[in-house]
């Protein structure tokens, strides 16, 4: 049975109007995908009124606490005192969001206490020798 970490996480959308609104989301980790997480807003925070699911790199969220990271859809970077803005790039449209950088630490220990950063191929390895076994 595989453990699959869920922290909710308070989140500010960057908006025209002064004040940021909070918005509910979670960040998800499951050690069967090792190098992803998922970041969900459920529906009454998005402007489709459906829940919005991104799946991106644990490693963006790593290195996103020390440094502006990402090329594509999602764009992580430090920002201020213990802050971190995420960027999530749509067809649609972009949401910027802010989260304490403190809450994103606590939830990427706890990833990394059931697969190491760096040692995600170790734990691949071990699922398949472990399909493999139970389809022999």
């Amino acid at each position: 049975m595989s453990t699959v970490i869920e922290q909710p996480v308070e989140a500010r959308l960057v908006a025209a109007a002064p004040r940021m609104p909070s918005i509910p989301a979670a960040l998800h980790y499951d050690p069967r995908e090792p190098f992803a997480v998922r970041m969900t807003f459920p529906a009454p925070a998005t402007l489709e009124g459906v829940d919005v699911c991104w799946t991106f790199a644990r490693e963006l969220l790593v290195s996103g606490l020390e440094e502006p990271v990402g090329d594509g859809d999602v764009r992580v970077r430090p920002y201020g005192y213990d802050r971190l803005v995420l960027e999530f790039h749509a067809p649609e449209g972009t949401a910027v969001i802010h989260v304490r950088a403190g809450e994103v630490r606590r939830f990427l220990q706890s990833t990394a206490e059931l697969v190491p950063v760096g040692l995600e191929h170790q734990d691949l390895d071990h699922a398949l020798a472990e399909l493999l076994r139970d389809a022999g």
